[in-house]
C-alpha cells in the first residue's frame, strides 16, 4: 500500500482508525537537557503531488513541470534534514529515559553505532550554527571543532561553495599548518638551548 506524500491520504485498500498520541509523547522538550529541536519547514509540511512507498515515488496522474519540481524540492529536503531530525529524536528519548540505542535502531533501520553519531553530530551544534545550506557531512567534518571554528568554517563553505571533499581538505591544510607553526617553536628553542661543546649534550637552564 502506498501512502500520500507529507499527511495525504492512505491508499483505498484498507482503512485505518486515527491513532490518539500519547500525552507523554507530546510533552516539551526539557532545555536543561535537549538544547534544540527542529522545526518541521512549512514547505515540507504541505502535500506533493505523488505517492511514496519505501521502495518507489509515483505521480498521482499527470504532473506539470512545476509541480514536478516542487515534489523534487520537497523530497531532497527529506533527504538533506533526517539526519538532523533522527539525531535530535535520539537525543530527546536518551535524555528523557536514558540509552535507548536497541529500540531506536529496531524502529529506524539505523545501526546503533550510526544513531549515535548522529545524535553525537547534532548535540554539536546549536540550531543557530546549523546551514540548510550545506550538507550533513560538512557538518559532520566540523563537529569536533569549538562554536566559534565552526561558525568561522561554515560561513568560508558558503562563501566558497566548498564542497566536502574541498573543506576536508582545507581542514587538513590548516592543522598542517598549525602542526608546522609548532614545529618551528620548537626547533628555534632547541636550537637556543646550550649544547656542551666535548659530548653534544644538550644543557638545561644554569646546567653545566
Amino acid at each position: 500500500m502506498i501512502g500520500r506524500v507529507f499527511g495525504g491520504r492512505e491508499g483505498t485498500s484498507t482503512s485505518r482508525a486515527p491513532v490518539k498520541q500519547s500525552p507523554d509523547l507530546a510533552m516539551p522538550v526539557s532545555t536543561a537537557a535537549v538544547h534544540t529541536r527542529p522545526r518541521p519547514s512549512r514547505a515540507i509540511a504541505r502535500r506533493a503531488p505523488g505517492a511514496i512507498s519505501k521502495v518507489a515515488w509515483q505521480p498521482d496522474g499527470d504532473l506539470g513541470q512545476p509541480e514536478w519540481l516542487l515534489t523534487g524540492r520537497r523530497l531532497g529536503a527529506i533527504g538533506r534534514c533526517s539526519q538532523w531530525w533522527i539525531g535530535d529524536w535520539v537525543r530527546y528519548g536518551t535524555a528523557r529515559w536514558g540509552e535507548r540505542y536497541a529500540e531506536a535502531a529496531r524502529v529506524t533501520g539505523y545501526d546503533a553505532a550510526s544513531l549515535r553519531n548522529m545524535a553525537w553530530v547534532a548535540s554539536r551544534f546549536d540550531l543557530s550554527l546549523r546551514s540548510d545550506k550545506l550538507s550533513w557531512s560538512h557538518h559532520v567534518l566540523l563537529a569536533p571543532l569549538e562554536a566559534e571554528e565552526q561558525s568561522r568554517w561554515l560561513g568560508r563553505a558558503l562563501r566558497e561553495r566548498l564542497s566536502v571533499a574541498d573543506l576536508r581538505l582545507e581542514l587538513r591544510c590548516a592543522r598542517g599548518e598549525t602542526g608546522a607553526a609548532h614545529e618551528g617553536v620548537a626547533a628555534e628553542r632547541k636550537a637556543q638551548t646550550p649544547v656542551c661543546p666535548h659530548c653534544g649534550h644538550q644543557l638545561g637552564s644554569g646546567g653545566k
